[in-house]
């Protein structure tokens, strides 16, 4: 179905539903003004970036005998190198699974973003449903909404933890009301979680896995790990869903990323998928949209990999994300955001604060509290675009990934000036 619309172009379903991104107008916000600081978007730390390693790895490849193949188109599913390298990669995380991930499940995409547009974009059409975590990666989910997808919540405990008796009550109204065959994804984010900095249980992914199983429901689980490495002092002990009992029989599609734990100009992520059918489409999607992912950067990335440069990074940025993360958290404290009832928990890895705010604050954009940190020259994620459904408008993300800890401080002052502006209702 088209629609006509002012520009008298007839837009598809799709084009019709898109709508301006939010993280693009708040890109656009922080580049027109030069005084912001912005504790919004999730860039990482430029400073950081591997240009060294970069360097050698290209060198190599200049010395490699025979002609330049890093320079020709490669293939669609991803050099198959490259491919090995991550599925020994993973599978030495979940010990478990070392050895048994083959490299042909792996997909790599421009991003971990790509994988989870076209795994979605294969699998849900107008009205299907998608459950996801309270909150959720906000990205994703302004995707899902331009798919026109019924996004829901999964059930939480109080204590923050997926709520397996919720999800089966749940599971049996879709039932009885006959919408269960209309569940299409379960997307799930176990390490450090963006927003939220939570990580999942083996436990909890397990408890999923059984509620699905004894469902009429018949979905996919994406497990989204594109944080799993930036962990401050140790990683999150809780296996992949590609190691755990109970998902044989349920399609799952882990994701990873070389951008965040490495250098996000790369723009290489990948996917591992279980399910042959549903990779195929994948597959045939991704070849409508670029006939694969930049074989040159695919071909650095897997010269570097082999030789120990991306733990090298990831363990740098590590320790750079622990100092900035402890220099907000300081600042925060310092400008007295806790004694004005803000609560947040320091995060144990990933990118990102995720704030509660004063009893009565609205966080939203154009809120008063947006415009006076605009005022303020300072930018941040309101949190009720990280939620499904029944979204609180008393939240807030900052990242520290971009910048400079004595930035950090000066932002933190400014969000703190902001929020002493706006009279809370009582």
């Amino acid at each position: 179905m088209s629609r006509a619309t002012s520009s008298g172009i007839a837009f598809s379903s799709v084009g019709s539903r898109l709508r301006p991104p939010a993280i693009t107008g708040l890109m656009q916000a922080a580049l027109e003004d030069p005084k912001i600081l912005s504790l919004a978007a999730g860039f990482t730390d430029s400073s950081s970036l591997p240009v060294e390693a970069v360097g050698r790895a290209v060198r190599r490849l200049e010395q490699k005998p025979g002609p330049p193949e890093h320079l020709q188109y490669g293939t669609n599913q991803g050099r198959p190198g490259l491919r090995r390298l991550l599925a020994e990669f993973v599978g030495g995380h979940d010990g478990s699974t070392v050895g048994s991930i083959d490299p042909d499940s792996v997909i790599i995409t421009n991003g971990s973003q790509q994988a989870l547009y076209l795994a979605s974009r294969v699998l849900c059409e107008p009205g299907d449903i998608v459950l996801v975590e309270r909150p959720s990666y906000f990205v994703y989910l302004d995707m899902l909404k331009g798919l026109g997808v019924d996004i829901r919540s999964l059930p939480e405990s109080p204590d923050g933890r997926i709520d397996s008796d919720g999800l089966t009550s749940f599971l049996d109204r879709c039932r009885r009301d006959g919408s269960a065959d209309r569940i299409k994804i379960v997307y799930i984010e176990g390490y450090f979680s963006n927003p939220a900095g939570v990580c999942r249980t083996n436990d909890e992914k397990r408890e999923i896995a059984e509620a699905l199983n004894a469902s009429t429901a018949n979905p996919v689980v994406i497990e989204d790990a594109a944080y799993r490495d930036l962990y401050f002092h140790h990683p999150h002990p809780g296996d992949s869903i590609l190691a755990l009992s109970g998902f044989e029989s349920i399609p799952c599609l882990y994701l990873g990323t070389l951008t965040k734990p490495f250098a996000t100009g790369m723009k290489v992520g990948f996917g591992i998928c279980s399910h042959h059918d549903w990779r195929q489409r994948i597959l045939w999607l991704k070849s409508h949209q670029d006939f694969g992912t930049a074989n040159f950067n695919q071909a650095i990335l897997e010269e570097i990999v082999l030789d120990g440069g991306l733990e090298e990074q990831t363990t740098r940025l590590r320790k750079n994300y622990l100092g900035k993360m402890e220099a907000l958290h300081e600042a925060m404290i310092a400008e007295g955001l806790d004694s004005m009832g803000w609560k947040w928990t320091k995060p144990q890895g990933g990118l990102y604060f995720w704030l509660q705010a004063p009893v009565g604050l609205d966080t939203r954009m154009d809120s008063h509290f947006w415009q006076a940190c605009r005022d303020e020259h300072v930018l941040y994620i309101p949190g009720d675009l990280c939620y499904g459904n029944d979204a609180p408008n008393d939240r807030v993300r900052l990242s520290f990934g971009v910048l400079k800890p004595d930035d950090l401080a000066r932002a933190a002052a400014r969000f703190a000036r902001a929020s002493r502006r706006i009279v809370v209702p009582a």
